[in-house]
């Protein structure tokens, strides 16, 4: 459930993390249900549509602020893509033990990157206005 535990300070980021909140849910109800691998295919797709416009609008603005850690937090967002393509990949060839292994990815995804990474990027865009 989304508190403000996971607000990073940013509304637009904000917004966008509630979306992968949303897809973490979808799938731990799918996985409750006995219907991990039903719904894997959306998650999927949802994660590379997530990765394209809520990662866009993080480096737009690291990158116009010249936020220090801009490179490592580009590259931890493309190694988030290279695993979304490979859980694509497994899922293409029928692997069936999929939905936990997105489960935990998305999982540690929010406890790493957003509590971790993402909220250091915050308070340093609110010094530029960006809230």
């Amino acid at each position: 459930t989304w508190s403000d535990k996971y607000s990073v300070g940013v509304r637009e980021s904000d917004e966008q993390h509630k979306k992968l909140i949303a897809m973490i849910n979808e799938l731990h109800d799918a996985m409750k249900a006995g219907q991990g691998k039903a719904v894997v295919a959306g998650i999927l797709q949802g994660m590379a549509e997530y990765t394209q416009s809520h990662f866009a609008t993080e480096e737009k603005y690291m990158a116009r602020f010249e936020y220090p850690e801009y490179v490592d937090h580009k590259l931890a967002h493309q190694q988030f893509i290279w695993k979304v393509s490979d859980f694509r990949e497994a899922f293409d060839k029928g692997q069936t033990s999929l939905s936990l292994e997105v489960m935990n990815f998305l999982k540690d995804w929010l406890s790493q990157h957003i509590l971790g990474v993402d909220k250091r990027y915050g308070p340093f865009l609110n010094q530029h206005g960006i809230r």
